[in-house]
Formats: structure tokens, sequence, C-alpha cells
């Protein structure tokens, strides 16, 4: 992917960001007293609505950001994930974690290199892509209510595969974008925060299944 600016910013800022994730996500599952202060009470919705506004703003206004304020938007944005994310690292065995992290790693490059090298047009992929996990977002907020394991276990697995494609769909976009006019640091953001949230919606959904708790 050395012919593409764009593409190699995207990614570096996305490796940024997952490494402020894991480490925040790490050190806060280190410390009882920072998990008591984030999981106990409202705290912990607070966070889960100030990350949901974050990637809002981000995927909405980010072409309309300064490059610095996008990129601090970004960083804060990948701080907050962390905090809600520790309970991974409360949940499932280290060596579970860097095993299903390897996995992930896999599984996005090969699908990032299809989407960089293919000549297919993914765009009409993307809608239908789109369009199921809307669908999965839907069931899994009824699920919610209903509670049922198989359903979950179902779904973490339809996810894999959206996001699978998603991912090849979103490197081919980026790619794309090469040479748009529009600000360079602006859109390596953007492309970062698509591919940031692949990653981590491959893993979190591959450790839902195959993850090993902590005894």
């Amino acid at each position: 992917m050395e012919d593409n600016k764009l593409i190699s910013k995207s990614f570096l800022w996305m490796c940024i960001g997952l490494l402020v994730t894991f480490v925040t996500g790490f050190g806060v599952a280190s410390n009882e007293r920072m998990l008591e202060n984030i999981f106990n009470g409202s705290s912990f919705w607070l966070f889960v609505v100030l990350e949901f506004v974050l990637v809002i703003v981000l995927s909405w206004r980010c072409m309309k950001m300064s490059p610095v304020a996008a990129k601090i938007c970004f960083i804060l944005y990948a701080f907050v994930s962390g905090l809600t994310f520790s309970s991974i690292f409360v949940v499932y065995d280290i060596a579970s974690i860097i095993m299903v992290f390897l996995v992930s790693s896999v599984i996005f490059g090969v699908m990032a290199f299809i989407g960089y090298k293919t000549n297919v047009d993914l765009s009409k992929l993307g809608f239908y892509l789109m369009m199921g996990l809307i669908a999965v977002i839907i069931v899994s907020v009824i699920n919610i209510f209903i509670g049922s394991n198989g359903l979950e276990m179902a779904l973490s697995i339809i996810c894999i595969l959206l996001f699978i494609g998603i991912t090849a769909f979103d490197v081919q976009k980026i790619k794309s974008l090469e040479g748009s006019g529009l600000p360079e640091d602006n859109l390596a953001i953007y492309g970062a925060l698509e591919l940031y949230l692949d990653f981590i919606n491959i893993f979190i959904d591959l450790i839902r299944i195959i993850g090993e708790n902590k005894d």
C-alpha cells in the first residue's frame, strides 16, 4: 500500500488509536479503584454516551474540523473507548486476549489487502453490509430483553462476517478518496476511524466466541 499516502496515514492513525485504547483498557483494569469509579453507578453510562457522541461528531464533522481538532477528537474517542473497553481485561485471560488480537489482525489484514487490491467495485456490497449491520443492531437490542445466549452467539458470528466485508469496503473507499482535493489529514482521521471501528468490532465479537474467561 506504499503508493497511497492516504491509506498509509489512515492505518497509522488507526494503530495509534488502537494503542491508546488497549493501553488505557489494560491500565484501568489493573487499578481496582479506577474500575470501581468507572463501572459503579452512572459513570459507565456517561462514558458510553460520551463515546457515542464523539464517534458521531467525528463521522459527521471530521472534514469541517481543523486537522489538529480532528486528531485530538480521535485520540479522545480512543481513550474513552479504552475506559469502557477495560472490562475485556477484567473478564478474559490475557493470553486469550493476545491470541484473539493476533487472529483479528490476520483477518483484518487479509481483508484490507483484498479491499485495496481488488478491481471489483464494492460500493453495492457496502450497501447490503450496512443494511445487515442495522438489522443486527436491532436484533441485539431486542436480545437485551430476551437474554438468549444462543442468539447472542449467532449475532457475534454474523457481526464478524459483516465486518470482514465492511473492512474491504472501507479500505477501497479510503483508497478512492486519494487525490479528491479534500484535506488529507482530515481524510486520514476519517479513514482511521472507519478502520478502527472495523477492527474493534471484529475483535470484540471474536473474543465473545473463542475467548477464555479468567478462572
